[in-house]
């Protein structure tokens, strides 16, 4: 994505130089080059940094219960998470180990891999209702 930047602000300034050079022609080149800038980080890097500190909190709160898909595709129930001790206490990271349970089978994988989560208990109370 950077090189896509990157080749595309040479090409303004290759486009910027061929044209008389005058006093406000650098100005306007920097502020084009800002302009650029700031669009690149408001509709690309940021909602994607929200996003995905959204899906960490995700996958944080995960609880034995839930219901995941893993980046594989894999269906299952989450039925043991153990945890990785950091400094003598338990703190959920994205290597915590994951048993989960999909039909007859018993899988472990990495929090870090798991693509979304549904709690089952979040689905029975509006189906309740």
């Amino acid at each position: 994505m950077n090189a896509h930047v990157w080749s595309l602000l040479a090409a303004i300034a290759q486009s910027s130089t061929a044209a008389p050079s005058s006093g406000l022609g650098g100005k306007v080149f920097f502020v084009e080059i800002a302009i650029l800038i700031a669009v690149f980080y408001f509709f690309v890097m940021r909602p994607q940094s929200t996003q995905r500190k959204r899906q960490e909190e995700t996958l944080r709160a995960l609880k034995k219960g839930d219901e995941v898909t893993t980046a594989g595709g894999i269906v299952g129930e989450v039925i043991y998470i153990k945890q990785t001790v950091k400094d003598g206490a338990a703190a959920p990271s994205m290597d915590d180990r994951i048993t989960i349970k999909s039909a007859e089978s018993r899988l472990i994988v990495e929090r870090g891999r798991i693509a979304r989560v549904s709690s089952k208990t979040a689905e029975s109370e509006s189906t309740a209702s």
